[in-house]
């Protein structure tokens, strides 16, 4: 698929004319020199590759360390624009919380049949280890992001929901700080909301979660499966800006009914974990005995209400792309609303009608494994080859329930900087959202991804991808 006039260019209307939200970027851009501009776009490289701003991609035999592309044209929405995304994102992050909350106590919308009982059974992620219990504050999904796409000028859709460990947070905090580091001046020119305030945010939201038990201020601390993990940068920034602890599952255990940390002046409790250590390994005596990555007995203290763990185990149910086809009922059984941001158009392949016509139109759809991530384990119909496209018939054909198929969208276009000028590339949005007793709290901006390829519609960094800095306009 190549950028055409049918897709949505952000920056530029149909007639080649520049959209307001952009108008002051693009009188800067216009003064600038070209040759300027090539050098502050290596220097942004120099830069990420002096912070070490990296990824890892894993392949068949091991992970390679990549430095994360950036593109220095950032992407703009308008503040009327992301008013009704904030909306939209408030209301689909609280019928999220309450369809988990739900799901392990009474069913309610089981019982009603507004979503089928069979994508529970043989679920990996749903923890019958969370039934009854409810979490301190009852919140389940303390750090959510939203994956949105666009493909018209009021038309925004969700792509996916990651309720379960959603990552990127730190690229949103570097790309902000790269663009204020390079061009100080438009920041002066364009008023744009500030991002750099999410560790702070991010720290009192957990605080505000923290179990009763937990005496003066609440000591939070983030749990890492360790420097190999490929988002360890992130652990360790959001650790370092928190001012927490960063700490392996070596560094706790449970001591007198309290998970606690190892210090210079002895173990202390642990009041707040936000753990980016999967369910699977999080306490070896409850999940995967040969775990060496989480907290023997953590789950005992959880249960007691010693410890909050955020995001609470089990809440990967709501990131299974089967649930998330069922979305709009979820929405409208907790809210009693129509949702605010539609769904794309998806066919659950275990659905016998669906299976059918998605094997009948593969070099046309987009498909998906229910648990994937990443960009991984998919097909884009559009550009896959024969080869291609008949392998992933026989996957499923095999397991029709482990996929699902959605359409082709023309996704929106931004500019990206190339030697030649500006290109258009596709993009999609992932905001942040805190979510605590006290309410919902969205950061004015989030992690835009580029597909850096001509025609790609794959942002993944993984696949290829880069980022770029996201600026809501103030009033």
């Amino acid at each position: 698929m190549t950028e055409t006039a049918d897709n949505f260019d952000e920056m530029y209307d149909a007639e080649g004319g520049i959209r307001s939200g952009y108008a002051e970027y693009c009188n800067w851009y216009a003064e600038q020199e070209a040759g300027y501009l090539r050098r502050k776009d290596k220097d942004a490289e120099g830069s990420f590759r002096r912070t070490g701003i990296t990824f890892n991609v894993y392949g068949e035999d091991d992970a390679e360390e990549r430095l994360i592309p950036f593109d220095m044209v950032p992407r703009i929405i308008t503040a009327p624009e992301w008013r009704r995304l904030t909306r939209g994102i408030e209301q689909r992050v609280s019928a999220l919380n309450a369809f988990i909350h739900d799901l392990y106590h009474r069913q309610e919308i089981l019982r009603a049949g507004r979503v089928p009982k069979r994508l529970f059974r043989q679920n990996e992620a749903w923890l019958p280890h969370m039934v009854g219990l409810t979490p301190p504050g009852g919140v389940y999904t303390h750090i959510v992001g939203i994956d949105l796409v666009r493909t018209g000028p009021d038309d925004f859709f969700v792509l996916e929901d990651n309720a379960r460990t959603p990552s990127g947070v730190s690229y949103m905090l570097e790309n902000r700080e790269t663009m204020m580091a390079m061009y100080p001046e438009l920041f002066t020119r364009v008023p744009v909301a500030t991002v750099s305030d999410y560790p702070r945010r991010l720290a009192k939201s957990l605080a505000a979660c923290a179990p009763d038990c937990a005496e003066g201020k609440p000591n939070v601390a983030v749990l890492t499966p360790g420097i190999y993990n490929s988002a360890y940068y992130e652990h360790a920034f959001l650790a370092d800006q928190m001012g927490a602890e960063l700490v392996e599952g070596t560094d706790l255990r449970v001591v007198g009914g309290r998970v606690q940390m190892r210090t210079t002046r002895g173990f202390e409790p642990v009041d707040v974990l936000y753990r980016r250590v999967d369910d699977e390994f999080l306490d070896p005596l409850t999940f995967n005995p040969e775990s060496v990555l989480g907290v023997p007995g953590i789950m005992d203290v959880y249960r007691s209400g010693g410890i909050t763990i955020a995001n609470a185990p089990g809440t990967g149910i709501a990131d299974d792309k089967a649930i998330y086809s069922f979305m709009p009922d979820i929405v409208e059984f907790y809210t009693g609303e129509k949702p605010l941001l539609p769904n794309v158009e998806t066919w659950r392949c275990a659905d016998e009608d669906s299976l059918k016509y998605v094997l009948d139109n593969l070099d046309e759809l987009v498909v998906k494994e229910v648990h994937g991530s990443g960009g991984y384990g998919m097909l884009i119909g559009p550009t896959a080859s024969k080869k291609e496209i008949r392998e992933f018939r026989e996957k499923l054909v095999e397991k029709p329930e482990n996929y699902i198929a959605q359409p082709t969208l023309s996704l929106s276009t931004c500019p990206i900087f190339t030697r030649t000028g500006l290109a258009p590339r596709h993009v999609d949005l992932r905001p942040f959202v805190l979510v605590s007793p006290e309410g919902v709290d969205i950061t004015p901006g989030g992690l835009t991804r580029v597909a850096l390829k001509k025609g790609s519609l794959v942002v993944n960094s993984s696949q290829g991808g880069g980022t770029k800095d996201t600026w809501v306009l103030k009033d």
